[in-house]
């Protein structure tokens, strides 16, 4: 099942620090935001695999913009 992360405010995206087929936990960073002079992560949410980045450092996001998607590990299937 796909899992999508969505951007929760206006930002800068200021650094993206995974890349597409990468493993990923629920307390992963996948990009860093910034926003009136804060740093705030992105995290992936669930286990599972990068399946899709929609955005790239210097990009502008809006509330609501589709950051990455998340192919979910099977219920108990831990990735790493």
């Amino acid at each position: 099942m796909s899992h999508t992360i969505a951007a929760e405010l206006v930002a800068n995206v200021a650094t993206v620090a995974v890349q597409v087929g990468d493993s990923v936990t629920p307390t992963d960073t996948l990009v860093i935001l910034e926003s009136m002079k804060m740093e705030i992560p992105v995290l992936a949410e669930v286990d599972g695999v990068v399946t899709e980045l929609a955005v790239a450092p210097g990009d502008v996001i809006r509330e609501g913009d589709v950051i990455a998607v998340i192919e979910e590990s099977p219920a108990g299937g831990g990735v790493r």
